[in-house]
Formats: C-alpha cells, structure tokens, sequence
C-alpha cells in the first residue's frame, strides 16, 4: 500500500468569524484543529498543516509540521495544497497519496482516510461528498498526478474537474459529516450538534 500523507489546510483568515483563526475555536470542548489532526491517525506523521499567510503562531500537536503559502500564492485551499506538495518533494516525497482536509469540518466521518484512498483506483483524485453537496478541499490525491501542480491553477474544483476526480459519497449518513465552519451562525448550528451527538 502507497504511503498516505495529509494536508490540514487551516490557512483562512476566518474574515466572516472577525478574524478568528478558525483552527482555533472549539467545537464540543474541542479545537478544530485537535479534532480535524485525531481523524488522520492512519496518515504518516508529520501530519502538515497549511498555515496560509497568518503571521499569528497556531499552537499544533506535537506530530504536526506548520506550513505557509509558498511566496507569490494566491491564498486559499490551493495554495496550501501547492505547499504541501513542495514541501514532500523537499524531502524526497513524489509518490503515495496526500490526503487535504479542511480545519472546519469537526465532524469528519472515522473512516475519511480509507474510503478516500479506496477512491483512487478509479481516478488521479477523490472528493469527499454528502447529497448534493461535495468539498473540493476534503479529498485524497496522486502525489505523482500533482507534482507540476501550479499557483495559476483557478481552484480545486476546476482542478478535480479537468482530472476527472471520483465522488466519493456519504450519502448514508443521517447528518452531513462534511458540515462547516464559516459564520458565527455556522459555530452555534455546529456546538448544538455537537451537544445533541458528542463528537467523542
């Protein structure tokens, strides 16, 4: 089996939140960026987390290496998934998978890693999905596929588009495991759901 690594991006400047970082908050007790890491067990450490470009320190787990925006990036999931791409390379790291993930998604499904990874006997790239509703950011990609991978690029879902990227669904979940953080509306909806369902 390939050697699966992992990308938390966590680099958004949280400007609907008033500037929070959202890696930060807690959800159930829990901050995001605890709750996101705990669910990529199966990934080889360092785990990478995409720091985007917040001069502010981020406190992480000890088995997590920070990461920024390479210089000239454009911001965004992209560009933390272009950084995580340079970085392994720096180490020698062009083949396995890269596992990306969003620090805002606190209820991520236990087995996110394995049915993402399985998705990649049918295409370069799998995207997590739930409904009618899919997460570019969520997804599980060919290190051999993406390393030409460019800043220019517009976004991760024309790039999974043009790559011909597998849907790989949740749809028998009750509630949509892919469920984010992006208003203070979000972060109240979020903590009654993890009151009602503990998230451990």
């Amino acid at each position: 089996m390939s050697a699966v690594h992992a990308v938390i991006i966590a680099g958004g400047e949280g400007q609907r939140l008033g500037g929070v970082r959202k890696a930060d908050l807690r959800i159930g007790g829990v901050r995001l960026i605890d709750r996101v890491a705990a669910k990529l067990a199966q990934a080889e450490r360092p785990l990478l987390v995409s720091t985007g470009r917040i001069g502010r320190e981020l406190a992480l787990p000890p088995y997590c290496e920070p990461i920024s925006d390479l210089p000239g990036a454009g911001g965004g999931p992209l560009a933390g998934l272009v950084a995580a791409v340079q970085w392994l390379r720096s180490k020698g790291v062009q083949q396995g998978v890269l596992v990306s993930v969003a620090v805002d998604t606190p209820f991520l499904p236990d087995d996110y890693v394995s049915r993402l990874v399985a998705g990649l006997a049918h295409a370069p790239v799998a995207f997590g999905a739930w409904g009618a509703n899919f997460y570019p950011p969520n997804a599980a990609w060919e290190l051999a596929a993406i390393q030409d991978l460019q800043q220019g690029e517009t976004s991760l879902k024309r790039l999974q588009r043009v790559m011909g990227g597998q849907r790989i669904g949740w749809d028998e979940m009750e509630d949509n495991p892919f469920d984010n953080l992006n208003t203070l509306a979000d972060l109240v909806a979020l903590g009654k759901r993890a009151r009602q369902k503990p998230l451990l």
